[in-house]
């Protein structure tokens, strides 16, 4: 395990849910210093550190070389502190929750977003998709447990934990409705057992500064959805 001591920095940025998984890790008991980054002016210390992909989050410890792509990030502070396990012990169940993240962010993620900011049958489309999608993540909870992670938030409760609050965020501005009580009652009951956590509390953001900050992106959102329904 490393050391607690060295200090711990995060760049970020104002209502991101990837940023936000980052912080939620702080369930690890990890104090840390949050920079945060003007995403149209990016500065020097994020090109620095993520030429690559030159986003955010990224995770700076120490004098160790920077990490980058948020649920890696979760994976290593899991594994480089002490604290509560956020990955499960068993390999199985690692491996498991690994392919569930991975299913959000690229099919579930994809069919989403399409859903939310194209029109006419692509919407359709997406939405049927995507409600499918969401039933199949909402299979995984664990009967009579509040948590993917069984009585506790854990690393899948952290990669999904963006719909608990940004898909009424994006709701609310693209006017489209994928999440309700209906059709998918066990997931929002677990929405609502984890924006109640105390720790994931104090890292979400509100909704309605999210709401301002994202609405004048609307019109980029939905040309990024339509050049990904030309791809399909």
């Amino acid at each position: 395990m490393t050391m607690m001591a060295e200090p711990v920095k995060l760049i970020g940025c104002f209502g991101s849910p990837v940023v936000h998984r980052v912080e939620v890790a702080r369930l690890k008991g990890v104090p840390y210093e949050l920079i945060t980054e003007d995403l149209n002016n990016k500065s020097g210390l994020l090109l620095r550190h993520n030429p690559v992909h030159q986003k955010v989050p990224v995770l700076l410890h120490g004098d160790r070389p920077a990490i980058c792509e948020s649920l890696v990030i979760v994976e290593y502070v899991d594994e480089a502190f002490q604290g509560p396990l956020l990955m499960p012990a068993d390999p199985l169940a690692r491996a498991t929750a690994r392919f569930w993240a991975s299913f959000m962010d690229k099919e579930c993620g994809e069919s989403m977003w399409m859903a939310l900011w194209t029109d006419g049958e692509a919407k359709a489309a997406a939405a049927r998709e995507t409600k499918t999608n969401l039933t199949l993540i909402e299979g995984q909870l664990p009967e009579g447990q509040r948590f993917f992670g069984g009585d506790a938030i854990g690393y899948l409760d952290i990669a999904l934990g963006w719909i608990a609050h940004w898909m009424g965020v994006f709701e609310e501005i693209s006017g489209a409705r994928l999440l309700t009580e209906e059709e998918h009652p066990t997931l929002c009951r677990w929405a609502r057992e984890y924006k109640a956590n105390k720790t994931v509390k104090q890292c979400l953001p509100n909704r309605d500064r999210v709401i301002a900050a994202l609405m004048p992106r609307k019109e980029l959102y939905i040309s990024i959805a339509k050049a990904m329904a030309t791809q399909r």
